[in-house]
């Protein structure tokens, strides 16, 4: 949670550090990913038994953990991902209803599987994939915008969204949209995170991270790699949070 993050070493005050148990890269998917799941879903989303949530990107960084805490909240989730490979995923997390968009026009199942409409959106694509969850709320529903990944290499950052519209939609149905910045909530981040190393150290929730095996080059060790592991999950080719491996140095004392 502090600038600087590409580098073997930094130094960050101790009230910005969490003890974990071991040096796994597991508890890497923590800081960022899981606690902005956690927070914006305590905070903004409402959660209760039998709600309708969905998850775009859902078997990526921080969607494996919106699905998997909307799970213990007794919540019936649909989670959006690009492959076969990660609809498995996603099921052996909880995920009630994976749809792989690649093979499955997610507007389509979204009308003819649940009419009624989703209930929370934890939505972090942007584009298209955001009108699409715009038109799937359902009355008084909740869509969380935290982030919007198809848009972060236009030159402006932003993919385009149908915004002229969105008032009208809004109001007919009392739908709400609202972003959540981790940095805004920071007086719950360390209490977020004490309970999610609880949660992962007792077998509660699943940290799954993407070394880089599968990608052309093989896993991502050294800062030499940083660049390819982003454009890696650019390409949205990872499951779970991806994780570069810094390789202990000769003259390390850690």
């Amino acid at each position: 949670m502090a600038p600087g993050s590409f580098a073997e070493y930094t130094v960050v005050p101790a009230s910005a550090a969490a003890p974990v148990a071991s040096l796994k890269p597991e508890y890497v998917t923590l800081p960022i990913s899981a606690t902005t799941a956690y927070i914006s879903l305590k905070e903004l989303g409402g959660l209760s038994e039998g709600i309708k949530v969905l998850v775009t990107a859902a078997a990526g960084g921080t969607g494996q953990f919106a699905v998997q805490l909307a799970k213990k909240a007794k919540c019936h989730v649909i989670g959006t991902c690009s492959s076969d490979k990660k609809s498995a995923f996603l099921k052996s997390i909880g995920c009630d209803r994976p749809i792989n968009y690649k093979t499955e026009p997610v507007s389509t199942v979204l009308k003819q599987e649940y009419p009624k409409g989703v209930d929370v959106v934890y939505e972090s694509v942007g584009g298209a994939m955001f009108d699409v969850a715009v038109d799937a709320l359902a009355v008084k529903g909740r869509l969380i915008i935290i982030g919007f990944v198809s848009g972060y290499q236009t030159p402006t950052g932003l993919a385009p969204v149908k915004a002229g519209t969105l008032p009208a939609k809004l109001l007919k149905k009392s739908a709400s949209v609202q972003g959540f910045f981790l940095n805004h909530y920071l007086s719950e981040y360390q209490a977020a995170m004490d309970h999610l190393v609880e949660m992962y150290a007792g077998g509660d929730l699943v940290c799954e991270v993407d070394l880089g095996d599968l990608s052309a080059e093989g896993r991502f060790i050294g800062l030499e790699s940083v660049f390819r592991a982003v454009d890696y999950m650019y390409m949205g080719k990872n499951t779970g949070k991806i994780v570069v491996e810094l390789p202990r140095s000769v003259n390390s004392k850690l």
